[in-house]
C-alpha cells in the first residue's frame, strides 16, 4: 500500500437552500502532512528579534504570569507594549529576566535581595568604563630605610613563628 504525500482533497457537496455548493475538505493524510511539517516550520527567531511574553516565558521555563509578576516588581524591565497591550521584550529585557530568573531560581534570592543586586550590578556596570578611561598612573615605590628594611624583617619572622603555631588548626 503506497500513500500519497499530497493527497487530493475530497470534495463534498453542501446544500444552500437555492444552489448546490463545493466545498474542499481536507482529508485525513492532508491534516496530518501538515501537522507532521509544523515543527519544520516553526524555527527559532534571530537573537536580536523581539519575543512575544509566550516565547519568553517558554525560553525562560516559567509561566506567564510570572513574567508579568517580575515586570511589576521589578522596575528595570520594560517591554514594549503595542496598542492591543501585547508584550514584546526586547533582548535587553531577556538578559534582565535572565539575571532575575538565576537571581530567585539558582541563587536563592528574595524578591526584595534580587532587586537590590539588580541594582547594584546596575550601578557598577555604569562606572565600570569610567574607571577603564581614567588612565592609571605608574606608582614608584619609595626605597626603604635600613631601620625600616630590619623592622620589617622582625614582624616577618614573628607572622612566621605564629603561623608555625596556628598550623595544626588551619
Amino acid at each position: 500500500m503506497q500513500l500519497d504525500l499530497l493527497p487530493e482533497r475530497d470534495t463534498e457537496a453542501v446544500a444552500t437552500g437555492k444552489r448546490e455548493t463545493m466545498i474542499a475538505v481536507p482529508s485525513l493524510p492532508d491534516v496530518l502532512l501538515k501537522a507532521a511539517m509544523l515543527p519544520e516550520v516553526m524555527e527559532e527567531k534571530a537573537p536580536g528579534a523581539f519575543k512575544t511574553i509566550s516565547e519568553a516565558a517558554e525560553s525562560l521555563h516559567v509561566p506567564q504570569h510570572v513574567l508579568r509578576f517580575w515586570e511589576s516588581r521589578f522596575s528595570q524591565i520594560k517591554p514594549t507594549k503595542l496598542r492591543g497591550g501585547r508584550r514584546y521584550y526586547r533582548p535587553e529585557d531577556m538578559d534582565i529576566l535572565t539575571t532575575i530568573q538565576n537571581l530567585l531560581y539558582k541563587q536563592g534570592y528574595t524578591i526584595e535581595g534580587a532587586k537590590k543586586a539588580l541594582s547594584l550590578r546596575k550601578k557598577i556596570a555604569a562606572e565600570k568604563p569610567l574607571m577603564e578611561a581614567a588612565p592609571i598612573a605608574p606608582t614608584v615605590k619609595p626605597a626603604l630605610t635600613d631601620k625600616q628594611q630590619s623592622q620589617l624583617a622582625v614582624i616577618r619572622r614573628e607572622l612566621m613563628g605564629l603561623k608555625d603555631i596556628l598550623e595544626p588548626y588551619i
